[in-house]
């Protein structure tokens, strides 16, 4: 561990950034990958054979810490505008169809409608304020989902101590009750805003569609350097379609 942690030491590492190279351990192709985020230097390897991960705490220089709190308020005062053919659902048949059919109450996860580009639209907001919004097609027309910003943060839902990872907004507004935060990534890829939101959470389940599963495990590895307690999710179906022994083990995983 010694020898690994020397060597993330001499990549010099700048704040903020992740260098992806060739596992010093397994010797697997652009598997490992090391990040300093604020000084906690983190570093694993992708493969699932190789068990190489860890991190330390790095010394930061005085500019580093002023640009990660200038980074931080910059993204606090970012401006969303939300397109003014986003309205209110107000109660259309389409809108209601689509949520009921998923047992989800649109008042209660904010749902909105895009009357442009006839879309169910969910809202992302960050301490309380509107920054994104992800838009999902009721029709045929592509893509299917849709950002309209540029915030990079997931949809969260519920306001639970146990964050269950999903790939889509319906998902995640199924989960998001009790003890959980559904929180859709809007697809099967890990960013570092993700990262940086799941960070707060002491357990993250990931729960991707079932096939995903060899994704599910490469960002069970990946994010172990963010949260302490990192549970895996074996679905038989996508959670959204609520499959008793998928929402059984769910539930299963906060009474054990």
């Amino acid at each position: 561990m010694n020898n690994i942690y020397n060597i993330v030491s001499d990549l010099d590492i700048p704040n903020g950034t992740t260098k992806r190279m060739n596992c010093p351990n397994c010797g697997g192709y652009k598997t490992f990958t090391a990040t300093n985020n604020m000084g906690s230097l983190v570093w694993n390897c992708y493969k699932a054979s190789c068990n190489i991960k860890g991190g330390s705490r790095v010394h930061l220089s005085a500019d580093d810490i002023r640009a990660g709190f200038l980074g931080a308020k910059e993204f606090a005062d970012v401006k969303f505008e939300l397109p003014n053919y986003i309205i209110p659902h107000r109660n259309k048949r389409t809108v209601l169809k689509f949520c009921y059919g998923f047992d989800i109450e649109p008042d209660d996860v904010g749902i909105m409608y895009d009357v442009k580009e006839d879309r169910v639209v969910f809202p992302i907001s960050h301490d309380g304020v509107l920054v994104d919004a992800v838009g999902r097609t009721l029709g045929k027309r592509l893509p299917k989902w849709k950002r309209y910003g540029k915030s990079g943060l997931p949809f969260t839902h519920g306001c639970g101590k146990v964050a269950v990872v999903v790939e889509d907004c319906v998902s995640a507004a199924v989960v998001g009750y009790g003890s959980f935060v559904g929180v859709a990534l809007l697809g099967t890829s890990l960013q570092e805003s993700h990262k940086g939101y799941l960070a707060q959470f002491s357990t993250a389940v990931i729960a991707l569609d079932p096939d995903a599963l060899t994704k599910s495990f490469n960002m069970a590895k990946e994010l172990r350097g963010y949260v302490d307690d990192v549970k895996i999710l074996k679905l038989n179906d996508d959670l959204k379609y609520r499959n008793p022994e998928d929402m059984e083990k769910l539930n299963g995983i906060i009474t054990n």
